[in-house]
């Protein structure tokens, strides 16, 4: 198949899972275009059958805000006349949803019939795409997809409270790549980045208020009372700085390292112990799921689809929002008991495998058809 597949470039889980799937697809022998502002972040090489398009916005003074959803729709047109595209595969309802419908219908009218499958993410249902000004044209956008995908279970049943859907949506999670990863855990380095008889606490983000940064602080600020502990702070955004000062304030600064964004994340996994993330939303937590396939116990909050991922009392411990009372007791008894501490890790590890690329991209491919064939 000839695939176009839409998504942000960006660190953000709809991307990487974007790009991961593009990939993959791509070395099955699936002709893959992926279609945005710039280079996705996990698209190291280009091949035979793996092709980027950078969607250029023009500067026209006429415009207070540049048109993306308009020169998106016009390089979606343009590159499956040129490339013979057969299907497009849209991450993310607003914008590429939209975009994806315009150009479907400029090309219906040359006689082309280019499908179109969607994958709901998550803010784009629940935050963006509910608030009164967008919510007809993500309503739109996806009734008027050929097939609709869904990350979690959960955000399938948020999708349908929220928004008058008459299109069927198809659960399919997230996945990580055994395949790609494992190395880190056979040649991981823990003495690179702590002492023998520290403990290692990570968290990875985006650093949104949605993250709950200052419960990360608070949770491990409890911890390290208690154990000899540090926390691994991956990521950057609008949080960090006033978490680096709320770590100054505690007079914690000397255990918390703060190693921005990274490439590396599974490399990083592979030393911790404990991954910690108490979001007030999460659609599935492909951070959970990353860590878990590194053997890192999960302490999360029960929020959005992690109960999908993070199973309690198997790859970790699930908690109302908020609880950081709870959370820090938790992960004290973790770190203090290695033997139950392992069998979490072990769990952690054979949960994931139920998440391997192989099994999900099987999914998507039968999504294809449906949307080409039906």
């Amino acid at each position: 198949m000839k695939i176009a597949i839409v998504c942000y470039p960006t660190f953000g889980g709809s991307g990487v899972v974007a790009t991961e799937l593009g990939i993959a697809l791509s070395h099955q022998g699936h002709e893959i275009h992926f279609i945005t502002y710039k280079q996705p972040v996990r698209l190291d090489v280009l091949g035979d059958n793996l092709y980027f398009h950078e969607v250029h916005v023009p500067d026209y003074p006429l415009f207070h805000y540049q048109p993306y959803e308009l020169a998106l729709s016009s390089k979606l047109v343009d590159t499956v006349k040129t490339y013979g595209i057969e299907l497009l595969h849209v991450h993310y309802a607003i914008p590429h949803a939209y975009a994806a419908y315009m150009s479907k219908q400029i090309l219906k009218d040359e006689g082309i019939e280019t499908p179109i499958v969607t994958t709901l993410h998550g803010t784009d249902v629940t935050l963006v795409g509910n608030h009164p000004f967008y919510k007809p044209a993500v309503t739109f956008s996806i009734n008027h997809s050929d097939c609709v995908t869904s990350v979690s279970e959960s955000l399938k049943q948020d999708t349908l409270k929220l928004f008058d859907v008459t299109q069927d949506i198809d659960v399919i999670p997230n996945f990580v790549d055994f395949s790609k990863h494992q190395f880190h855990s056979q040649d991981c380095q823990r003495s690179a980045i702590a002492k023998p008889n520290e403990k290692i606490i990570t968290h990875i983000s985006n650093f949104r208020k949605v993250k709950r940064i200052d419960d990360v602080i608070e949770v491990f600020y409890r911890v390290q009372k208690e154990v000899n502990v540090i926390l691994l702070m991956v990521g950057d955004g609008p949080e960090r700085l006033a978490a680096i000062e709320t770590c100054q304030e505690l007079g914690i600064e000397n255990r918390v390292k703060f190693l921005g964004k990274s490439n590396q994340v599974y490399a990083i996994l592979c030393y911790s112990d404990i991954f910690l993330l108490p979001s007030a939303s999460e659609s599935f937590g492909l951070a959970a799921l990353e860590a878990m396939m590194m053997r890192t116990a999960v302490i999360s909050t029960n929020v959005g689809g992690l109960s999908e991922v993070n199973f309690e009392g198997e790859s970790g411990y699930l908690f109302e929002l908020g609880d950081v009372e709870g959370m820090a007791n938790r992960s004290i008894q973790l770190l203090k008991d290695e033997k139950v501490l392992e069998k979490i890790k072990d769990n952690a590890h054979e949960i994931a495998k139920k998440f391997d690329i192989d099994t999900i991209v099987s999914q998507y491919l039968t999504v294809y058809k449906k949307a080409l064939y039906s």
